[in-house]
């Protein structure tokens, strides 16, 4: 079969690879003129970790790892009113953070001759019939594939040809968030440095094996209507929410932000799409069921769903069927990884007196660690 896949991030090169090695012929088209190499630090976890060990990559992860200890909360003068080492506190399951672009840049590297890449081009027009889907592209060239996979992110141009408009999938968790690259003399080695102000966090975040740190805000937000392409309205959200406070390291993290033309803005959301596949269309990753940052998730569930996508396509007879399977084995781990319970809210509180008592909880969980 040849199968467009639209999006090369994480979802999108590893369901390439399966999709290769199973004899199948896929195209990966990304909006982005090259690779992009941003982000922030995605964890590996549980059945990912086995899909990666398979696909040979592993060892280059582990190496590659992000290497952070965990998280120290900070006052207005700098010093550390609470840790949590992350590391002491997870499970012993082999789970490993990477920064998301050193991962798109590994599965880049062992993904098969056989897939085609096409960059700086996206999907305009989608027309199915029974034999197969025409496909229209934005510079201006039509071609014809059996099936059409969207693993373009949260705000899917697939899933809004294909199953309608966003805001009938998207649920938005009452935050937005940016980040950005930063300024490594801001934060602490090996350490996520978070400063709160109520219903606000401005933190930075320091890899071990990276001399980039990134910047991180975050602040509560009602949903707010506008195009999220468009950085300018976007940029005038940040100064509105941080622009007038002079504490910690605020102001020279937002201007850095500011200043980084590849920052990223968006509404802290969820995808709770019903169905993942139409026809002869189907959504995986973030564009089906992102679980948002908030949930540390979204790799996991894109390289599990990805793979699974590939298997059920090589085994199953007839792409309905490989869609409703996919379907139905992936959708209980998703429905767990969208539960992410008080995440959010103990990194933002919304009061002072909420900032006290996440302090106290994460020095409890902070000694809880040291004597395990």
């Amino acid at each position: 079969m040849d199968i467009l896949v639209v999006g090369a991030g994480i979802a999108g090169q590893t369901l390439a690879y399966w999709l290769a090695r199973h004899g199948m012929r896929p195209t990966l088209v990304e909006r982005a003129p090259r690779p992009r190499t941003g982000g922030n630090g995605v964890d590996l976890r549980g059945q990912a970790i086995e899909v990666v060990e398979r696909m040979g990559i592993m060892p280059r992860v582990r190496a590659a790892a992000a290497d952070v200890r965990g998280i120290a909360f900070v006052d207005a003068t700098g010093r550390a009113v609470a840790r949590i080492d992350m590391r002491r506190l997870q499970s012993r399951g082999g789970e490993v953070e990477i920064m998301r672009g050193d991962l798109v840049a590994l599965l880049r590297e062992v993904t098969p001759p056989e897939v085609e890449y096409v960059f700086g081009d996206s999907v305009r027009t989608l027309e199915e019939d029974g034999g197969g889907v025409t496909v229209s592209f934005e510079g201006g060239s039509t071609r014809r594939f059996d099936l059409v996979v969207g693993a373009d992110g949260l705000h899917s141009t697939v899933r809004r040809l294909a199953f309608g408009p966003e805001e009938r999938f998207l649920r938005h968790m009452g935050y937005c968030f940016a980040f950005a690259d930063a300024d490594s003399a801001l934060g602490e080695d090996r350490w996520m440095t978070m400063y709160n102000l109520p219903g606000r966090m401005a933190g930075v975040y320091r890899s071990g094996n990276h001399a980039q740190a990134k910047a991180y805000l975050v602040f509560r937000s009602e949903p707010q209507a506008y195009d999220h392409r468009d950085l300018g309205r976007q940029r005038k959200m940040l100064e509105e929410a941080f622009g007038r406070e002079t504490s910690w390291r605020v102001r020279e993290l937002l201007d850095g932000v500011l200043a980084d033309p590849d920052c990223y803005v968006d509404m802290l959301s969820q995808a709770r799409v019903p169905s993942w596949s139409s026809g002869r269309v189907a959504l995986v990753g973030d564009a089906a069921y992102c679980a948002s940052p908030a949930s540390g998730a979204g790799a996991e569930l894109a390289v599990v769903g990805a793979y699974r996508l590939a298997e059920e396509l090589a085994g199953a007879s007839g792409h309905r069927a490989a869609f409703q399977r996919y379907e139905q084995g992936l959708r209980g781990l998703v429905r767990s990884r969208q539960r992410i319970g008080p995440n959010v809210r103990m990194m933002v509180p919304k009061s002072r007196l909420g900032m006290r008592t996440r302090n106290l909880l994460a020095s409890s969980m902070g000694l809880l660690a040291r004597r395990q």
